[in-house]
């Protein structure tokens, strides 16, 4: 009953949170185009379907490139390539985060003294920089792949955050109970103190989902991202090599930056939202 009760109150703040329904809104709009937008393409990815750069028209909903191509083809599969990134990225980030932060806060000790080292390495060393030096030398690079290096390099801040509230749970009474029954240390872990950390768990896979895109696109935008399909990123280091801001064509540059701009924005507000529907000191009456 105590964990109903917890349910339905958090269900009540949330669907009073106007932050998380804002951000919800905007995240499912540009996931509903990303689904269903392939479906009112009329041209394929990356073909010449003109003879040169168009506005947007009836026959061109986004118009079209220098080079002829539809700019509408390359956003809704940028699109799906962005959440790609974002839950492939995002995901491992935050498994390794968690693993790294449960095991050394609930062991402590040398081993505790040895993750925590590991991470203090990773992040003295820029991420970004990083990241170029494992993308530069692939010749063939996809947006999975991409993705991975994104999820192997942004841990370290996850990990850091989690072991600080690992070691603020060790000590309570229903993890000595486990102890004492006999429970082995990941089946406390993830049976014990991970569903009383799942709200701060769910926050930093926003957070990781977000700096996943962010990362993507400006890897993406100085031309290290994915050799075959399209990005959002990609569409930005198009057009900038097609002159597109020079020129004028808006409508090349401007739907990536503002997707990006938008689904990234989303989410950090739907992040303030979560935490104002699960702390009870910040919710809105």
């Amino acid at each position: 009953m105590g964990a109903e009760k917890k349910t339905n109150e958090i269900l009540y703040f949330a669907l009073r949170n106007g932050k998380l329904k804002i951000g919800l809104v905007i995240v499912f709009i540009f996931v509903a185009i990303a689904i269903f937008g392939p479906l009112f393409s009329k041209y394929p990815l990356n073909e010449f379907v003109a003879g040169g750069p168009n506005p947007p028209s009836a026959d061109y909903f986004m118009g079209t490139t220098a080079y002829g191509q539809d700019v509408f083809a390359q956003f809704v599969y940028g699109l799906r390539s962005t959440f790609i990134v974002g839950i492939v990225g995002g995901g491992i980030a935050t498994m390794l985060g968690m693993l790294i932060g449960f095991l050394g806060g609930y062991k402590g000790g040398w081993l505790d003294e040895f993750l925590n080292g590991i991470t203090n390495i990773i992040l003295v060393i820029p991420t970004f920089a990083l990241l170029l030096i494992m993308v530069a030398y692939l010749k063939l690079r996809g947006v999975v792949l991409e993705s991975i290096f994104i999820g192997l390099t942004c841990w370290p801040w996850a990990a850091r955050a989690i072991r600080a509230q690992t070691f603020s749970l060790v000590s309570r009474e229903f993890v000595d109970l486990a102890k004492l029954s006999g429970m082995g240390t990941l089946k406390i872990i993830f049976g014990e103190i991970a569903p009383n950390m799942m709200s701060y768990l769910f926050m930093t896979f926003i957070l990781q989902f977000g700096g996943a895109i962010l990362n993507a696109a400006t890897l993406d935008f100085i031309g290290l991202g994915p050799t075959q399909g399209a990005s959002l990123g990609l569409m930005m280091n198009w057009a900038t090599i097609g002159s597109a801001l020079l020129l004028g064509y808006w409508w090349w540059f401007v739907p990536p930056g503002l997707a990006i701009t938008a689904i990234v924005g989303a989410l950090y507000i739907m992040n303030v939202g979560l935490d104002e529907v699960f702390n009870p000191k910040l919710r809105e009456m």
